[in-house]
């Protein structure tokens, strides 16, 4: 039974260090705990608010036992008085989306497909926040399979955009006002902006964890493709999907980050100790200019040209510029660039991801696990009754969609087109940036820029908005009167960084001064250069507390 707030109260006075994004932001770089705040403490707090706040929410899908959370919340407060901590995670108390496997809880992906699987190990990256601490406190919501942009596509409901809940009586929240919560890894960031966790732990195919991000005003931070192991991952699109984190600050992140960025020899995808080795010689610091002591001196963020497109709202745009001149007032050098092949993003990454949606979920056949279907009155009825009734309208959308793709006379005009688009596509962030990519051995910088004679110089990061709009209300993208096409396009500006394997961070950058609703602001790099992410994104969020 999940502890009330009069226990919590009699057990401490004192709040923890750690409050939702949007509330206070004093205590960006202290540490997790301290003699104030014990893991104890932290754990009390989290089981509450998932106790007043998760009917609403709707972030949880299952919830850890309260007396396991307890027993090693206290467990972990021993080993920090004692001065033996396993790690900085130590006692956090953390959630992981419904796709990563577990062997304590289910791993149902949000799907009817697989409401009763129970997975024989635990994914790589939840066993090194484990080995490394941190408390399971459950499994969150998500769109079924990953699919999806608001997290409506769930067999367990949607999940709802936490944001000013804290503190307001739960009689007074009303589920039918509710906002999106994004997608697909929505769980996972309300779950965080409402104190739920201490972070979560999320999947990016192709912007699902930057995108709620930004809608719940939390740090969304994708890695570049191959820093962390997918083993465990249940796959959506095998090229696309990246293990992510969203966290309340971007030290947070990068706390996370340390932890499961390890080689896995269970992964095939997963860097090597040799390739990041490789990666790190070539990702030296930037040095500053002389005597500027500011600290994004001596480095050039790039403003992609592409990016403003028609449906970014007037609120998004002004906090765009606002993010620009925080950057130039920081010591940045801002310089427009051309990204000409972004328009072609939505449709390479439609395309790629359900074709390999298609390829993944075949093995989803009701004979060796997950749902199988009662209807066995034909020889060849039980596969297709299986999967009519395990997977939901979206995935089933997808999987046609896929399918139709890779059949003979479709796959030179829309598969391998699409892939040739995903290489046109790298080679403009690779054009762009001052560092070369290691991985797919573009050309040293001298080189490019002897052959463009009068071209910008290239940049360490891009700067642009993270999605076209503050959060939309579920009622206006729930329902069969929604066109699915217009949910596509929802990731239009996370996607090209999906497709080219980068490293993506959304930061909090101020409330919406016409809703009042959370905004981010999406900080891009070259693939390997993840501490380019942490600088920039560390000095946005110490300036986005502002209405824009």
């Amino acid at each position: 039974m999940l502890l009330s707030v009069s226990l919590w109260r009699a057990t401490t006075n004192r709040k923890s260090l750690r409050y939702f994004a949007t509330e206070a932001r004093n205590s960006l770089s202290s540490p997790i705990f301290n003699e104030t705040s014990t893991p104890v403490t932290s754990a009390i707090e989290v089981l509450d608010n998932v106790s007043k706040y998760n009917a609403y929410v709707n972030a949880y899908i299952d919830v850890a036992d309260s007396e396991v959370v307890l027993d090693q919340a206290k467990e972990a407060a021993a080993r920090w008085k004692a001065g033996k901590p396993k790690s900085s995670l130590d006692g956090a108390v953390l959630g992981y989306k419904m796709n990563f496997c577990t062997k304590e809880m289910r791993t149902t992906c949000s799907s009817t497909m697989l409401d009763n699987f129970q997975a024989p190990y635990t994914a790589t990256a939840i066993e090194l926040l484990q080995e490394a601490g941190a408390i399971t406190g459950g499994k969150l919501n998500m769109d079924e399979f990953g699919m999806g942009s608001h997290n409506v596509f769930s067999n367990t409901g949607p999940s709802r955009n936490p944001h000013g809940i804290l503190g307001r009586p739960v009689e007074l929240l009303d589920v039918a006002d509710g906002r999106s919560a994004g997608g697909s890894s929505g769980g996972s960031a309300a779950a965080v902006a409402s104190n739920m966790c201490f972070a979560a732990m999320g999947s990016d195919t192709g912007g699902s964890v930057r995108l709620p991000a930004s809608y719940c005003g939390i740090v969304g931070f994708k890695p570049s493709y191959g820093q962390i192991s997918r083993w465990g991952l249940v796959a959506y699109a095998s090229s696309l999907d990246t293990v992510g984190m969203l966290t309340k600050t971007v030290d947070d992140a990068k706390l996370i980050y340390d932890i499961v960025s390890k080689e896995d020899l269970k992964d095939s995808t997963c860097l090597t100790q040799r390739q990041r080795d490789k990666i790190a010689k070539v990702m030296t610091p930037v040095e500053p200019q002389p005597g500027d002591t500011r600290p994004l001196s001596g480095i050039r963020i790039g403003i992609p040209q592409e990016f403003n497109i028609a449906e970014l709202s007037p609120n998004t745009k002004a906090l765009w510029k606002r993010g620009i001149r925080v950057l130039k007032e920081n010591g940045a050098t801002v310089v427009p660039v051309s990204l000409p092949n972004t328009k072609l993003a939505v449709g390479a990454y439609m395309t790629i991801g359900t074709a390999e949606a298609s390829s993944n979920l075949q093995r989803y056949d009701g004979v060796r696990y997950g749902h199988q279907s009662e209807e066995k009155d034909e020889k060849d009825a039980l596969y297709a009754n299986t999967r009519s009734e395990g997977f939901g309208k979206e995935v089933k959308r997808r999987i046609l969609l896929g399918t139709y793709v890779l059949t003979s006379g479709s796959f030179d005009n829309f598969f391998l087109r699409a892939q040739k688009i995903r290489q046109m596509i790298r080679n403009d962030f690779d054009r762009m940036f001052a560092r070369p990519n290691v991985i797919t051995g573009s050309l040293p910088i001298a080189d490019i820029d002897s052959r463009h004679e009068g071209a910008h110089p290239r940049v360490h990061a891009l700067l642009t908005p993270v999605a076209v709009t503050t959060a939309p209300k579920l009622a206006d993208v729930v329902g069969d009167h929604i066109d699915p096409t217009n949910a596509y396009l929802d990731d239009i500006l996370t996607i090209p960084a999906s497709l080219a394997g980068l490293p993506a961070m959304s930061v909090p950058f101020g409330l919406c001064a016409e809703d009042g609703f959370p905004m981010g602001l999406q900080v891009i790099s070259q693939y390997g250069d993840e501490e380019m992410i942490f600088k920039v994104g560390k000095v946005l969020e110490e300036r986005g507390q502002k209405r824009t």
